[in-house]
């Protein structure tokens, strides 16, 4: 890679937050303001509140939400307004749903505390941590995940105005900045799965340190490398019937704006190998490390999608609310494009798969978010309620977004 190249794909991502912020996502307060977490919280908890009454109030708010297309019987609503950098999304069954963050460097609460399908109260359980961009929720216990350790924050719901202070679980886990953010979930087997991107666009890290799925006990012990050949994944979900762990995967940058593409992802069983850095998408040999290699040795794709578009968080719908034609199909977090010459992505897609576990068809389901060349929302995360209700998070705009169905 041409050293000009290097430098854009460092500060491109930085370039396009930047632009975005200044589109109108609210900023955080600063973090080296001498407040404690409880005045955090309820500051945050107040703006919350006003921010939900402006947003009603307010025509140019809803006007934003109106430019949200949906299939038929679908609506959008705000959730939360003012999460800062909102990311990745875990709800407890309790209802609380706990959402982490990169640069805010903060870790939220957002409770409902009147049932109205909007969160009334925002807690900052953490703050100036080192991107915590996942969270998962274990036996009442938060777990946070930076970018070289997870920490358990224990009994947490119990302690939303008085956090308690962070156990160490892990830092087994290296420093690298370069796609080090986690997102994390605790599987059907009870451990808990945590990637670990590769340190670069393209390059030959060590197997076993980087570009694979790792798992672990809830205590941080037995920790090992389930899947390898990943190059950056930030969403997995398991199957709501076979348990098998399925994931999204972001391709490689400046090959073009059409390759490769991004994927979606099968993982039935421990050991198999997905191919980074010598195969992308079905076939895609890579031109630097892939020359010789025969492709048909990897993992291929369930499902290509598209190049560049940043599928991040993924879900299967095993709620009650949507039509019985969602049931078992994979929604699918796309944060948009930052170094595409036309933009793609900032959306959230859908994949339907057969009785075979076969992709039948990959189609949009919410879209607007990217009008024309100009983006005002990045969707990251998407996480289901309760009620079969959708919530989509967006780190652009700082807010949870609803997402409901009634015929």
């Amino acid at each position: 890679m041409k050293i000009s190249d290097q430098l854009m794909y460092r500060i491109a991502p930085l370039l396009l937050g930047a632009s975005l912020a200044v589109g109108g996502c609210k900023s955080a307060p600063d973090a080296d303001s001498p407040k404690t977490r409880a005045d955090a919280s309820a500051e945050t908890s107040d703006a919350a509140t006003n921010n939900a009454q402006n947003d009603e109030d307010d025509p140019a708010g809803d006007a934003k939400l109106a430019q949200i297309e949906l299939p038929e019987g679908f609506q959008i609503r705000i959730y939360a307004p003012d999460v800062p950098g909102a990311r990745s999304m875990q709800i407890t069954p309790g209802g609380t749903l706990f959402v982490g963050s990169r640069g805010a460097g903060k870790v939220y609460a957002l409770v409902d505390t009147n049932g109205d399908k909007r969160a009334d109260r925002v807690h900052i359980i953490a703050e100036g941590l080192n991107e915590p961009n996942g969270v998962a929720f274990k036996d009442g216990d938060l777990y946070v995940a930076q970018i070289d350790r997870i920490t358990r924050y224990a009994d947490i719901e119990a302690h939303l105005e008085d956090p308690p202070e962070p156990e160490l679980i892990s830092d087994a886990f290296p420093s690298d900045t370069h796609h080090g953010w986690k997102f994390m979930k605790f599987g059907p087997d009870e451990k808990l799965y945590i990637p670990v991107g590769a340190p670069c666009n393209i390059c030959k890290p060590d197997p076993d340190k980087y570009a694979n799925i790792q798992r672990m006990n809830a205590d941080g012990s037995q920790l090992e490398v389930y899947a390898r050949g990943i190059r950056n994944t930030v969403g997995f979900d398991w199957h709501p019937d076979t348990g098998e762990l399925w994931f999204s995967d972001n391709g490689r940058d400046m090959l073009g704006d059409t390759t490769p593409p991004d994927e979606l992802n099968h993982a039935p069983e421990a050991g198999l190998n997905f191919g980074y850095p010598y195969c992308h998408g079905q076939d895609v040999q890579d031109p630097e490390f892939g020359r010789g290699v025969d492709c048909a040795e990897y993992i291929p794709p369930v499902q290509d999608l598209v190049a560049h578009s940043a599928a991040l968080g993924i879900e299967f719908y095993d709620g009650e609310m949507f039509p019985e034609t969602y049931k078992n199909q994979i929604f699918i977090a796309e944060h948009g494009s930052w170094n595409r010459s036309e933009k793609v992505g900032y959306r959230v897609s859908l994949v339907r798969l057969g009785a075979d576990g076969k992709a039948l068809s990959y189609e949009p389901f919410a879209t607007g978010w990217l009008q024309g060349q100009t983006a005002w929302g990045r969707p990251v995360d998407v996480e289901i309620m309760a009620d079969g209700s959708l919530l989509v998070s967006d780190d652009a705009r700082g807010a949870i977004y609803r997402i409901s169905y009634k015929p």
